[in-house]
């Protein structure tokens, strides 16, 4: 029997989750990494304890498992996209790593967005600066600790860091970095112009060769299998950002296709064999199966907004419903059902962890009175990160068809009330993938190409992929959720140019 193991590295979990040929989750082990918050809008986290939490993770794996090590065939990796990973020559982290989530750099993209740069930069790569990208956080650290990129020998996203410390090989992988503006989608290969654009020409020997998701970069070498459990000689696959991965292990293998991931981020995606150049979709980038392009648009505005209202006002519904046996996020199910659609008006803006309207937008609730209760609130939250999903599902919908259903996974989709309120609001069947790991499925797919028991993605997917309901939207509801989007755009739109007020908090 082989067995095929996806490590996945979100921006507060390391995961390792291990899967037969056929996609059954065997075992899955996860552990939480501390956000460092030195100051507002910065979130980083310390690189050697996220090595740590991933040696924690595979070794517990495959030890819960009970599989022998030898069994696994290949290794590859999910994680979160954008952010900055760098080491010096002697594999030590030159600084902490910097999350997805981090908006130090906004003042860049402001600046560059009201110049030519913009412009520049869209027609070599055909997507928006964002302030997480690693582009703008570069050139915050070339201006303001210039002494760490001077003591960097390579710059990796997350995965590449995780991979370089299994592997003791260097390299890129194209779905990360052709996201992340560092590629010319046109020639998909650095550029010394698009560069330049950001006053970055001095970093390019500083970024590793590029290589694609399914390709071998590398065998455990014997230090790393100390640590982990992993055999000396294992192939380990390029991996994907997280979007590719969850797409993939939707079964993502068409354009008439759309998913939808519901975690921390807001990720709508389609892929395409040619990107979008219109600017009417913020990213494009290059889809882990070789000639196609990923065509997304995203935020930090999902389900991670839930998490922060349970872990902070939630308290006494925790214990309510541990003495009901059941989860906090049953009991939020059940009291969101207690309200009609139409009979709660407040709206909440799901921009706790950033925006996609503007990069200093704050989390909000509007229309709060003495009437309303912690009900409404939850009700509101989940609603307003189905608004946000449905802002980016309307623009992509601008260059394609409607498809027949979208494909929903991370943490919303755990919750048939929630993706109800995304049938009813975008009056589209969802289809739930099977509960189990996708980011680190995804990687799993790759990593079983890569040892040859795949011949390639729609192998993968035809024998793993899961589709375990359908929920189907409510006529009686489509004016009620049109309605409502209206009164969250409006609100959106009307606090635009506030948001510089709050800078500092």
């Amino acid at each position: 029997m082989k067995y095929l193991l996806g490590i996945d590295n979100g921006g507060t979990f390391s995961k390792a989750a291990l899967f037969d040929t056929d996609g059954k989750q065997i075992a899955v082990v996860s552990k939480q990494t501390d956000v460092l918050t030195p100051k507002s809008g910065y979130t980083e986290r310390d690189m050697n304890d996220l090595w740590q939490a991933n040696v924690y993770c595979i070794r517990e794996v495959i030890i819960q498992s009970k599989i022998k090590p030898e069994e696994i065939a290949g290794v590859s990796f999910s994680g979160h996209g954008k952010g900055l990973y760098m080491v010096e020559e002697n594999g030590f982290p030159s600084y902490h790593g910097i999350l997805s989530t981090d908006a130090r750099a906004w003042e860049y993209v402001e600046k560059w967005n009201q110049s030519d740069v913009k412009d520049r930069v869209f027609e070599k790569s055909y997507q928006e600066i964002l302030a997480c990208q690693p582009v703008s956080l570069l050139a915050w650290f070339r201006d303001n600790k210039p002494e760490v990129l001077e003591r960097t020998r390579w710059i990796f996203s997350v995965n590449d860091y995780i991979r370089f410390l299994l592997t003791g090989e260097a390299y890129g992988e194209y779905t990360n970095f052709s996201g992340a503006n560092l590629v010319n989608l046109k020639t998909q290969q650095y550029d010394e112009e698009l560069l330049e654009c950001f006053g970055l020409s001095g970093i390019m020997d500083k970024l590793p060769p590029l290589r694609y998701s399914a390709d071998i970069c590398g065998r455990i070498i014997r230090s790393a299998g100390e640590e982990t459990l992993l055999p000396e000689g294992i192939p380990v696959a390029g991996g994907m950002f997280d979007v590719d991965a969850c797409g993939i292990a939707s079964g993502l293998d068409d354009p008439k296709q759309l998913c939808m991931i519901a975690g921390t981020w807001s990720i709508n995606e389609y892929i395409a064999k040619q990107p979008i150049t219109d600017k009417s979709v913020s990213l494009n980038s290059m889809f882990c199966i070789p000639g196609y392009f990923l065509v997304e648009e995203s935020s930090p505005t999902s389900a991670g907004n839930f998490e922060w209202f349970v872990k902070n006002l939630l308290n006494s519904e925790k214990e309510y419903a541990k003495k009901l046996g059941i989860s906090v996020y049953e009991l939020a199910d059940r009291m969101v059902n207690e309200i009609d659609p139409a009979d709660c008006n407040v709206i909440f803006l799901p921009f706790l962890n950033g925006s996609n309207e503007d990069a200093l937008a704050k989390g909000t609730f509007i229309g709060l009175t003495s009437y309303h209760k912690k009900v409404h609130m939850i009700r509101a939250v989940f609603e307003g990160v189905v608004f946000s999903h449905v802002t980016h599902v309307k623009k992509l919908l601008k260059n394609r068809e409607k498809p027949e259903s979208i494909r929903i996974s991370g943490g919303a989709s755990k919750s048939d009330v929630w993706v109800q309120i995304f049938a009813d609001a975008l009056q589209i069947p969802i289809d739930v993938i099977e509960d189990k790991e996708l980011g680190a499925q995804g990687a799993a797919i790759a990593a079983g190409i890569a040892a040859g028991i795949y011949r390639d993605y729609p192998e993968g997917i035809k024998r793993t992929v899961k589709i375990t309901k359908t929920i189907y939207p409510r006529e009686i509801y489509q004016k009620v959720y049109e309605e409502k989007y209206k009164t969250y755009r409006t609100v959106v739109d009307a606090l635009s140019g506030a948001w510089k007020r709050f800078k500092n908090d």
